[in-house]
């Protein structure tokens, strides 16, 4: 299933890395885009490069999601404008350090833009949605979201948020005509790792995929109607079986009475 030849895309953390690569394959299918993310100077050179290469129209929204009242200018742009067909809830922070090594205060702002203004943008942009019949959230997630062992726990938390919201989000939005995908990239080669204390090129490098070949593969995995899409997994029929695992075991749970061995 192809995304529509029409409309506008809004991506945030839009200004490099994940995001960019998206405001530019978008922009290349026909979109025209909303760029959001901090640094204004960014977002302006971005801008220029993408609607002179496209010819696309392409705005810029300088603001930290962080901040109350600039998630609440771009959850407004999001329930305002009709033209808004996809959105891309990219913006997100890492963290690499173990827990006790971890400010608390910082794992709160984690907590505040990788959960908090996801699921609010996200609450922003589907009502529209279904009022048209038609649209597509793609949620960037992590595969620390069923492997929290890999990184920060507060940070594998918030992604393991990422993939349950999207996945009950496609459970009741699916026949009202919503796209939904959740995306779980492995290592990927984006200042996220210099944010969060460890360059990538600390990594071993044959675990690093460019950022440019996993939106690709993101994007392919949207074209071919997937939920979950993890780029770095080869073996894709065993997140199936994982997943039909998960939905039998989902079904055992309800007992009045507690299972023998806790007797």
């Amino acid at each position: 299933m192809a995304l529509s030849s029409q409309g506008t895309a809004l991506i945030t953390g839009a200004s490099s890395g994940i995001g960019a690569v998206y405001a530019d394959r978008l922009a290349r299918q026909g979109y025209d885009l909303i760029l959001v993310a901090r640094s204004q100077s960014k977002l302006n050179t971005l801008a220029n490069h993408l609607s002179n290469e496209t010819g696309r129209a392409v705005e810029v929204v300088a603001a930290d999601l962080k901040d109350k009242s600039d998630l609440l200018r771009v959850e407004t742009l999001l329930r305002s404008d009709a033209s808004i067909t996809v959105l891309v809830n990219n913006a997100g922070v890492g963290g690499v350090m173990p827990l006790l090594g971890s400010p608390v205060d910082d794992m709160e702002d984690m907590i505040t833009l990788n959960v908090t203004a996801l699921m609010r943008l996200a609450y922003a942009a589907v009502p529209g949605f279904v009022a048209r019949g038609a649209g597509t959230v793609i949620n960037i997630a992590s595969i620390v979201a069923i492997g929290p062992e890999i990184l920060n726990g507060v940070y594998g938390g918030t992604k393991a948020f990422v993939l349950g919201l999207s996945q009950s989000m496609h459970h009741e939005l699916a026949d009202k005509g919503i796209r939904i995908q959740v995306v779980l990239p492995g290592a990927t080669a984006t200042d996220f790792w210099s944010e969060a204390g460890n360059p990538v090129e600390n990594l071993p490098q044959e675990i690093v995929m460019s950022a440019r070949d996993m939106v690709d593969a993101a994007l392919a995995g949207l074209a071919k109607g997937e939920v979950v899409t993890i780029p770095s997994l080869h073996e894709g029929e065993k997140w199936d079986a994982y997943e039909a695992q998960r939905q039998t075991l989902s079904g055992l749970f309800g007992h009045s009475t507690a299972a023998p061995r806790y007797r």
